[in-house]
């Protein structure tokens, strides 16, 4: 199947095909955690994975096509549940059955090099429903293949490894855990590196349930509704001197936040902005935490490739945020962040469960925003080297993400898609055009910071 999207760029697809794993795998039924079956986490999300050639003779006549197809099947002998099915049992508890049918693979290639894609590499990305095919009937949460991987081969020896995966299956350190096991299995290993744990009970809810936290990232806010049509997805590139400039308009008593917290305070703030929120309007800003290590005595081993994070929300009326100055924002994000403890997440558990798992967390006023830069998606190597980008494909509605971005003048920063309606991106730019060199991102670097700080 031949198409073509963009100045006779075109690429062609072989048929879908099922990937099964190599050796015969346990047929059970398996539950997942009360974290990862929330309504909230019951969708599927595509992330886009960019290489060059390697020119070195060892490599020479491999194609990744074959080298990936051939490693994914290894690694799901040990992470078998991901070629299962999920289904749905009393009060909506989803649970894995393992029953090897295999994750969704597409072969492809492309008639255009990976210099000719230039900045479209960045999300959002232009050529998605052509670098990964939705195939009809697969992308549902029941019944239906847990990931679909397209890999496409480029004329200039480089290629794009494509994946989209169930996210009640695994949060985006356990996704990396799996691509590295198929790094492993690529490279010539007999068992990956770091061996797969489920043990989902560890984020089940107590018994019996009991919530003793609020919970604010669940909570409808009664305020204007974001309309779905007439979106604009647009990519934000904050230089490290930018965030420098912005980090040197706070207090001194507030100097010491880090990066995610003083660029989560300043989008929050400008966003809410841009989208004319009236003035006792709640704008509310969620922070995805994660719970893997020592900061928090959940005891969550090494090899977990569950969803091991909860939200954590702050709240502020609009007019208060946006005439503050960006400290007052900060000061929230860094208190709300503070206030995250092992209670918070088990009675996060419990909500669910209490619930009937059909509580999510709202959109109305709500900025969501995962840290994806300490993940490891830039570190997955196939035996080409390491990714020119790899990150998400773009903002998914009110959820945006932070991904480490190279721009076009080899400077280090943070990539940031944001999606909102047209009008509102319009002020959004509009809002940060004293910070910005115009561009395909937008950079926080050799600017005029006075301007704009002098408003915020």
């Amino acid at each position: 199947m031949v198409f073509t999207f963009s100045q006779g760029l075109l690429v062609t697809r072989k048929a879908p095909e099922l990937i099964v794993p190599e050796r015969p795998t346990p047929r059970e039924v398996k539950q997942i955690s009360d974290i990862d079956d929330q309504e909230s986490l019951r969708f599927q999300i595509p992330l886009l994975f960019f290489y060059k050639n390697d020119p070195s003779p060892s490599m020479q006549g491999r194609d990744p096509v074959k080298v990936i197809r051939e490693a994914i099947s290894k690694a799901l002998v040990f992470y078998y549940p991901l070629a299962g099915r999920l289904k749905e049992g009393y009060n909506r508890k989803l649970m894995v059955e393992c029953n090897a049918e295999g994750v969704l693979f597409i072969e492809a290639d492309a008639n255009f090099t990976l210099e000719q894609l230039r900045d479209d590499v960045q999300p959002p990305c232009p050529y998605l429903n052509q670098l990964i095919y939705d195939v009809p009937g697969s992308e549902g949460i029941l019944g239906c293949p847990l990931l679909l991987i397209q890999v496409t081969r480029l004329t200039c020896g480089g290629f794009i490894f494509a994946i989209r995966f169930n996210h009640t299956m695994c949060d985006a350190f356990g996704l990396v855990q799996f691509l590295k096991a198929i790094e492993d299995m690529a490279r010539g290993e007999r068992s990956p590196t770091l061996f797969p744990i489920w043990q989902r009970l560890i984020l089940n809810a107590r018994n019996p349930p009991q919530v003793t936290c609020i919970h604010h990232e669940y909570d409808e806010i009664n305020t204007n509704e974001v309309p779905s049509d007439n979106m604009a997805h647009k990519s934000f590139f904050f230089s490290l001197k930018g965030i420098k400039a912005l980090r040197n308009q706070l207090p001194f008593q507030l100097k010491d936040c880090s990066t995610f917290e003083l660029l989560l305070a300043f989008l929050w703030k400008c966003r809410t902005i841009a989208l004319k929120l009236q003035p006792e309007e709640i704008a509310k800003v969620c922070c995805i935490v994660n719970v893997r290590g020592k900061s928090y005595e959940m005891d969550i081993p090494p090899g977990y490739y569950g969803n091991a994070f909860t939200f954590s929300a702050v709240c502020s009326k609009a007019e208060q945020l946006c005439k503050n100055p960006i400290g007052y924002a900060v000061e929230l994000v860094k208190k709300a962040k503070a206030q995250m403890n092992e209670e918070y997440i088990r009675s996060a558990a419990d909500l669910m469960v209490i619930k009937g798992r059909r509580i999510k967390f709202s959109t109305r006023g709500n900025f969501i925003v995962s840290d994806l830069r300490n993940v490891g998606l830039g570190d997955v190597d196939f035996g080409w080297g390491k990714p020119i980008y790899a990150g998400t494909a773009g903002a998914v509605a009110v959820i945006s993400f932070f991904t480490k971005y190279q721009n076009k003048n080899g400077e280090p920063g943070i990539l940031v898609p944001i999606c909102l309606p047209q009008s509102a991106m319009e002020r959004l730019q509009e809002e940060l055009k004293g910070l910005m060199i115009q561009g395909s991102a937008e950079d926080l670097c050799n600017i005029n910071q006075t301007q704009i700080f002098s408003k915020l």
